[in-house]
C-alpha cells in the first residue's frame, strides 16, 4: 500500500513539474506582449488624438507609423519617458512627439484641424538635394550607390548616423539604409536612438528633456540654454539656429505647444534656438 502511495505521489510530482515548465515556458514566450511602460502615458486614444491625419489618403506613409510599432519600439529604450516626475516624463513624450511631427509633417497653414495635425506624414525625404555620403568620415564609410536622405519619424540622414545607430540597433545601416523607410518598428527605434543618445559635444535630446544636462562653457557662451529650443538644436541647429523667426523652428514649437496642452502640462521656458549658436 506505502509504495502505491508512494509511486502515485511521485506521479503527481512529475506531472505538477511538466506543467509548471510549460506554463514558464508560455510566460517567457508571451511576456514581449505584456503591457509596455509608455502605453500609461500614451494609451491608443492619446496616440490617435495627436496623430489626426496620419493614414490619411495624402500622407505617403499612410500606414506606416502604427500605435504598435511605437510601443514596441520604446521597449529597446526604458529610460525613455520614465525619468523624473509625471509632468517631466508627460513633457519628454510630447517634446519627442512634436520634434518627429515636424520632421514628417505634412500640414499647411490653412489644413484640416490645423498645421499641427498632420505628423507622421511622410516616412523618408522627398527630393533629396544629394546622397547626405560624408565622405571625410572614414569610421564610417557611405557604399556607393546608397543613399543616406532622411528617413524614419526622426529623419535619419547622414552615412555616420545610420553606420551609429545601425550599430546599436543590430541592422547594418550603411548596406541597407533604406530599412529604416520599410520596417515601422526599426523605424521609430532610430528615432529614439537619436533621441536618447548623447554625440559629443551635444547633449542627447532626453538629458536636455528631463533636465539632467548642465550647458558647459562653449553652451553658455553660445547662449544654448536648457529648453525645447537646445532640442531644435541638436536635431538640426546648423540649419535652423541662430536665425530669427525661423518658420521651422516655429512649426516645431507649435507642434510641441499642441501636444502639451494634450498631455496637460506646461512646455518650459526657451522654446526657441534664434538667439543659440549651433554646435560646432
Amino acid at each position: 500500500m506505502e509504495k502505491h502511495i508512494s509511486l502515485l505521489l511521485c506521479l503527481v510530482l512529475f506531472i505538477f513539474s511538466i506543467s509548471s515548465s510549460l506554463h514558464e515556458t508560455e510566460a517567457r514566450k508571451h511576456s514581449k506582449y505584456k503591457p509596455a511602460p509608455i502605453m500609461s502615458l500614451v494609451p491608443r486614444s492619446l496616440y490617435d488624438q495627436i496623430f489626426i491625419h496620419k493614414d490619411n489618403n495624402a500622407c505617403p506613409a499612410k500606414g506606416f507609423y502604427p500605435y504598435e510599432a511605437f510601443v514596441e519600439a520604446t521597449r529597446s529604450f526604458p529610460r525613455f519617458g520614465s525619468v523624473g516626475n509625471s509632468w517631466t516624463r508627460r513633457r519628454e513624450v510630447a517634446a519627442f512627439l512634436a520634434q518627429i511631427s515636424h520632421e514628417t509633417t505634412g500640414g499647411w497653414a490653412t489644413a484640416p484641424d490645423g498645421p499641427y495635425a498632420w505628423g507622421l506624414c511622410f516616412k523618408e525625404e522627398v527630393s533629396p538635394q544629394s546622397n547626405y555620403c560624408d565622405a571625410s568620415n572614414t569610421q564610417w564609410p557611405c557604399v556607393p550607390g546608397k543613399s543616406y536622405k532622411g528617413r524614419g519619424p526622426i529623419q535619419l540622414s547622414w552615412n555616420y548616423n545610420y553606420g551609429q545607430a545601425g550599430r546599436a540597433l543590430g541592422f547594418d545601416g550603411l548596406q541597407n539604409p533604406e530599412l529604416v523607410a520599410n520596417n515601422s518598428v526599426l523605424a521609430f527605434k532610430t528615432a529614439l536612438w537619436f533621441w536618447m543618445t548623447e554625440q559629443t559635444p551635444k547633449p542627447s535630446c532626453h538629458d536636455v528633456m528631463v533636465n539632467r544636462y548642465r550647458p558647459t562653457k562653449a553652451d553658455r557662451a553660445a547662449n544654448r540654454t536648457v529648453g525645447y529650443g537646445l532640442v531644435t538644436n541638436i536635431i538640426n541647429g546648423g540649419l535652423e539656429c541662430g536665425i530669427p523667426g525661423d518658420g521651422r523652428v516655429s512649426d516645431r514649437v507649435g507642434y510641441f505647444q499642441r501636444y502639451a496642452q494634450l498631455f496637460k502640462v506646461t512646455t518650459g521656458p526657451n522654446l526657441d534656438c534664434e538667439n543659440q549658436r549651433p554646435f560646432s
